[in-house]
Order: structure tokens, then sequence, then C-alpha cells
């Protein structure tokens, strides 16, 4: 069986979430081949392997930390060229996507970007995209040279199959534009103990009709009833109540939770581009005619400043 390269994503050696979906993903077309890199690599293995990694490709370097992207493509590329892959699969990160285009544009092939399924087919992998802001979807392939997919997170269940998940170092020579970009400095992020937006299987949003960051409290303590993480739309962000960084849309993160629940949003077209692909969406807004009530699965007509305490309760409730 053909093997496929699965870029991991992973923080000094704790694999994240959407790198084991891949893995599931992977095993549908061939034999996942993991690339490791940087510091912790190594100590991926085990999970890994847990989730179908017949091979783990390692590399640990400077260059990693200390300058952008370019030498992870290096060794993406340098992995191609040992394995000779099927496909290679990136997740759809910020820094994934500009990794998988780069390296696709190294090796000769076509890319495909945010996916939300994978499948085979007679002529190489068929990957599922939602375009045009979810309204259709579409199955395409790559044409030329070995395919590059990157996939949105929360694309398909992580299913443990275990594997050899042997360790093998891999040899990587850095290009000279390696080293053109640096990383000067490092600010932490505050941690909020809510999980990451983008891959958070549960999120609750507030919009223009939580009417002031004071409020968002309560769409917070919904989140946490259920640990999930907190969303915002352009509305609520541009008026300066939530953080760019949880801004849901088109201009934003696109999501796509298990359920996701939105809160005094009305719908506009650049919301929905970034959550339609959630599996259960629910609604609590006050308008009867909202955009957002043509695209939910329950709908709650309402305000949400009684509706949404209510359901916290309801929850705590059933929970305690």
């Amino acid at each position: 069986m053909a093997e496929v390269l699965v870029y991991v994503d992973h923080v000094d050696g704790a694999v994240r979430k959407p790198t084991l979906e891949l893995l599931t993903l992977a095993r549908r077309i061939g034999e996942p081949v993991a690339v490791a890199l940087g510091s912790g690599a190594e100590a991926t293995a085990a999970a890994l392997a847990e989730h179908g990694a017949v091979k783990v490709l390692t590399h640990d370097a400077a260059e990693y930390a200390d300058y952008l992207v370019v030498p992870k493509v290096d060794a993406l590329q340098a992995a191609c060229e040992a394995v000779s892959p099927a496909a290679v699969l990136v997740p759809s990160s910020a820094e994934g996507k500009e990794i998988a285009a780069r390296l696709a544009v190294r090796i000769g092939s076509g890319i495909i970007t945010d996916a939300v399924d994978i499948e085979a087919g007679d002529e190489g992998p068929v990957a599922t995209q939602s375009a045009f802001a979810a309204s259709f979807t579409t199955k395409s392939r790559v044409a030329k040279g070995t395919p590059v997919i990157t996939v949105k997170p929360n694309s398909a269940a992580v299913e443990a199959a275990p594997a050899t998940g042997a360790v093998e170092a891999l040899a990587v020579s850095f290009s000279e534009k390696a080293t053109g970009t640096k990383v000067t400095a490092r600010t932490p992020r505050e941690s909020t103990g809510r999980p990451e937006l983008t891959e958070a299987a549960i999120v609750v949003s507030g919009g223009r009709g939580v009417n002031g960051a004071e409020n968002f409290s309560i769409i917070e303590a919904l989140a946490d009833s259920l640990g999930a993480a907190v969303g915002a739309s352009r509305a609520a962000v541009d008026a300066g109540w939530y953080p760019h960084t949880n801004q849901v849309g088109q201009t934003g993160k696109s999501v796509s939770p298990q359920l996701y629940i939105a809160s005094g949003i009305s719908g506009a077209i650049q919301h929905r581009a970034g959550m339609q692909t959630s599996k259960t969406i629910v609604a609590i807004n006050k308008d009867a005619e909202a955009p957002i009530f043509d695209l939910v699965d329950y709908g709650v007509v309402g305000d949400l400043f009684e509706v949404v305490p209510q359901l916290t309760e309801e929850i705590k409730t059933r929970k305690g």
C-alpha cells in the first residue's frame, strides 16, 4: 500500500488533535508516515503509533524554532524525496497552509486547501471541500504530481489504530532561504482554560445582540458549562467587545465543531462562511426573521439575556 505523509502539529512532543484526525483520514488512502520536527519530535512517536503511523520521521534543529516556515518546508521536501508518498496531508492552520503551498510549488504539484473529507479514488485521493461560504460541496483531486492537501480541524473523528510507529531520523539539508525570516521575540498567549477555537468540539458565539463587552460574561458562562470555546461575530469584534482572535467568519477563523451555538448573531454571509460546516447549529435571537434561522438545526426566538442564563443553569443542573 502507498505511503501518505502526515505533517505533525505538536508542542514539545504533545500531539495536537488535528494531526490525529489527519492520521485517521490518511489510513483511507494509504499507510500513514508521520513527519515530526523540532523540539520533542521523538516524544510524539507513541501517540502517532497509537493512531496508525507506521513510521515516524523525526528531525530536530534550532532552525525550526528560530525561523519561520521555510525550514519546515525543507524538511517536508526531504521527506517527499525519501518516501515518494501518494499524498501529503497538513492541518489547515494559517502556518499549515503556508507550508503546504510552498511545498506544492517546490515539488511541482497541485494543492487542495481546507478539505473537510478525503477518500480514495481511482486516479488518486479525492478531497471534499465546502465552497462559496459552504453553499456548495465540491469533490476535487490533484491532476499533477503528489497531492498536497490541507484539512480543516474537526473534519474526522479521531480513531485509534495501533501501528508500529518505528522512529527514523530524517536527513534534512536547509536551503539558503531557510534563514531569511528570523523570529526575534515571542509573547506567550494568555491561557483562558478553554479549548482552541478552531479545534473545539463545541463553540458558543456572541454577536451584536450581546450589546457590550461586559455582557459577554453570559456567553462565557454558557461556554464554560459545556467545556466550549468562545467565538464572536465581526460586529462584536469591530465594536471592541471581544478580541479579534476569537472572530468567527470570512475575515476571522473558520470553525467546524460538532455543536455551534450562535447568540445574538443575525447570520450575515460573512459570519456564515466561517461556521456553516458545523455539524449541529443552534441559534438564539429575538428577531424571528434573522437570516441565521435559515441555517440552523434548532432555533430559539427569544431574548438571549433570558434564554442563555436559563440554558446555562439547566446544563449545570444536569451535569451536577
